[in-house]
């Protein structure tokens, strides 16, 4: 099982604490307000409180926070984030819904990998998953995917682990660049629950038609 620290107090930082508890890993829960971040703990059972700024315990450190102070806060931790396999799960979507606050040539991971220490390695996932659909796991036998992209292939393999744990289904896209296509379905899925499917009660994955490759005619 897997060590993991995760940075935030929201929604999503509760559904994946509590997937992660469920699946025997060892979770930290950090958040600015030390009060909070006991009540958070407290309510979940079995996850330890770390403090904001210091080296997280965990191996793998689960930036949960919204996209607008996650640089910010990864500089701030600084080099207590040596050797640490860094999760993204931001979409850098900017107010209008219409794009992203970042670069045209780069993407919300991107970005956070430029502030992190040399030798973290920053991996994007669990951006196109509603915090609600993770809670609630795997509906009617159909599995839940988690995308990842990152540079470091030890670091993905780590983190599609730990995603295994959860019950989810972990799907490698290839290197930290593939981040903005994955941003671009968290897009993608805003744009469904505002003009057709009317809520977030939904999940876009891979459906498999066959598990051998097609034979070449």
């Amino acid at each position: 099982m897997s060590s993991i620290s995760i940075i935030g107090l929201g929604n999503v930082a509760r559904a994946l604490a509590a997937r992660a508890l469920e699946g025997d890993n060892a979770v930290e829960i950090i958040g600015r307000d030390p009060a909070k971040a006991k009540e958070l703990a407290a309510a979940l059972g079995g996850a330890t409180v770390g403090t904001a700024g210091t080296v997280p315990a965990g191996d793998i450190v689960v930036l949960a926070v919204p996209y607008v102070g996650a640089t910010a806060v990864v500089r701030e931790y600084g080099d207590a984030l040596r050797g640490k396999v860094i999760v993204d799960i931001t979409n850098p979507v900017a107010p209008d819904l219409q794009g992203f606050v970042v670069p045209d040539d780069s993407s919300g991971a991107q970005e956070i990998a430029k502030a992190a220490p040399d030798n973290a390695h920053v991996v994007k996932a669990f951006n196109t998953v509603f915090s609600h659909v993770l809670s609630a796991g795997p509906a009617e036998g159909r599995p839940l995917d988690v995308f990842i992209a990152g540079d470091n292939a030890q670091a993905k393999a780590r983190v599609s682990a730990f995603v295994e744990t959860l019950g989810l289904r972990p799907w490698d896209t290839g290197e930290l660049s593939m981040a903005r296509a994955l941003e671009n379905v968290g897009l993608l899925e805003l744009g469904l629950m505002n003009h057709s499917v009317k809520h977030t009660n939904f999940s876009l994955g891979i459906t498999l038609l066959s598990l051998d490759p097609p034979r070449e005619s």
